[in-house]
């Protein structure tokens, strides 16, 4: 085998298993936290192994390609990537350095920003609610005005969220920030500037809803270490407020850490299964625990097809087990468990390690869930799935 493609696949493959036997898993979609460990018997005998097909294929590219050569490491990385695209798994993949650090910024839950979240009405209107301790809090934005325009920008209901979202980001720098013209309900227009700082972002965000006061509305952006805690924090708060039941928005989840979102369907299920696993060791069974923080609350639901991953495993656990109405849209279908493993040069390796079922066996990967409610997005921006799911638990509470 000819030396110089010998050494390309071992550094090939000694990267992936150094990698994975020294590297973590944490969350970003759906993912597990535990760590695998790869003997050096195995380590030895992947980097020393003969490939004499792939050896063939270097010398004749060093005796015969015309143009220049990438470098060893765009080799490597092609090598790479090749080698996992033969898994025919879209969820198994490798992520160069830049975009690692990247992503270990966005599963930090930081950004430069005002700390503010920002809500759709049911009659299209945007309303603010800053985040404890933000900037926008501290600059005078109370919770509930609406926004009228970003820095002279005027905003209304065709425009985007994720659009809408950048707008209120920015570099944190001296004088950096954004001009808000807002308006308290029955007050007069004012425009705030509001200064950009790093803001560590909450996973879960609540209030009484305006619409019935005894409605508590919980939505859970992501599944981070801290999203039980703050769930459980969250329905506290509300029960201390008089909410009597609940509307759960898993809108846009593209999940999280794995054991997080078992603890957050165990928050609503007192007992029984919550999800099915199964990897190379075989099938585990996750079952609740008594005592949950809102077992006892009646919940809607609401989904889309961009509730995937751990949101799936949270939304068919509480379809199946009877406890919350699903209302939107089918969700993604994520049904399997990447494990995120750093390598040695900074790039990292997502790895698909297990699938999951819901209580019913039902496998999800492809599929998604199909709601109780099916409703379509309404074309004019009215938050139509909020206002049937406060219909209906409104009509089960009774006057």
């Amino acid at each position: 085998m000819n030396k110089r493609g010998g050494a390309v696949l071992r550094a090939v493959l000694a990267g992936l298993l150094v990698g994975l036997a020294i590297g973590g898993a944490f969350a970003a979609g759906f993912l597990a936290r535990e760590i695998s460990g790869l003997g050096g018997r195995v380590l030895a005998e992947g980097a020393g192994g003969e490939f004499p097909l792939l050896g063939e294929v270097e010398t004749l590219i060093e005796r015969n390609f015309v143009r220049p050569r990438p470098s060893q490491q765009t080799l490597e990385y092609g090598a790479i990537r090749g080698l996992l695209a033969a898994l025919g798994d879209p969820f198994t993949f490798f992520i160069e350095p830049p975009v690692a650090a990247s992503e270990s910024d966005v599963l930090a839950g930081t950004y430069g920003g005002i700390g503010v979240q920002v809500a759709r009405t049911e009659a299209g209107v945007l309303v603010l609610y800053p985040f404890d301790d933000s900037p926008a809090l501290q600059a005078g934005i109370q919770a509930g005005d609406v926004l009228l325009a970003v820095n002279g920008v005027v905003v209304d209901v065709t425009m985007q969220a994720d659009a809408l979202d950048q707008m209120l980001r920015g570099e944190v720098r001296e004088g950096s920030g954004v001009t808000l013209r807002v308006q308290a309900q029955g007050g007069e227009a004012r425009d705030i500037f509001v200064p950009f700082a790093v803001i560590n972002v909450p996973s879960v965000a609540w209030r009484v809803l305006a619409e019935d006061s005894r409605l508590g509305y919980v939505q859970i952006l992501r599944f981070t270490s801290r999203t039980p805690d703050e769930l459980a924090a969250a329905v506290d708060a509300l029960r201390g407020q008089g909410a009597q039941a609940l509307v759960v928005d898993l809108r846009g989840n593209a999940g999280g850490l794995l054991q997080e979102s078992i603890q957050v369907a165990d928050a609503f299920i007192d007992e029984g299964v919550i999800v099915m696993q199964r990897n190379t060791a075989g099938e585990r069974t996750f079952t609740g625990t008594p005592g949950g923080a809102a077992v006892d609350l009646s919940v809607a639901l609401l989904v889309n097809h961009g509730t995937a991953s751990g949101a799936e495993l949270v939304a068919g656990a509480l379809q199946d087990r009877g406890r919350a109405m699903l209302i939107g849209q089918r969700t993604y279908g994520k049904g399997t468990v990447q494990q995120i493993f750093p390598l040695s040069d900074g790039s990292s390796l997502h790895v698909t390690s297990s699938e999951w079922f819901t209580p019913e066996r039902q496998a999800l990967d492809g599929a998604g869930l199909q709601p109780d409610v099916e409703m379509q997005p309404d074309a004019q921006g009215r938050d139509v799935e909020l206002a049937e799911a406060v219909r209906r638990l409104a009509d089960a509470l009774g006057e």
